[in-house]
């Protein structure tokens, strides 16, 4: 059984096989798009807050 994936950017099926190229894009087109849009900064992963290096607190200390 073959799985069937949604193409991230424009939603069209894509069949998850090595003879799908770009999977999970349906084409070049899209994956490009795709990376556009990282290299843009229009995709962010959510954080809580800046990580404190325990260097850092003793020097403000």
């Amino acid at each position: 059984m073959v799985a069937i994936v949604n193409c991230p950017t424009c939603g069209k099926k894509v069949e998850w096989t090595e003879a799908s190229k770009y999977r999970p894009f349906c084409s070049n087109r899209c994956k490009q798009i795709d990376l556009g849009a990282w290299a843009e900064e229009k995709y962010v992963i959510p954080s809580s807050g800046p990580e404190q290096n325990p260097e850092d607190e003793d020097r403000e200390h």
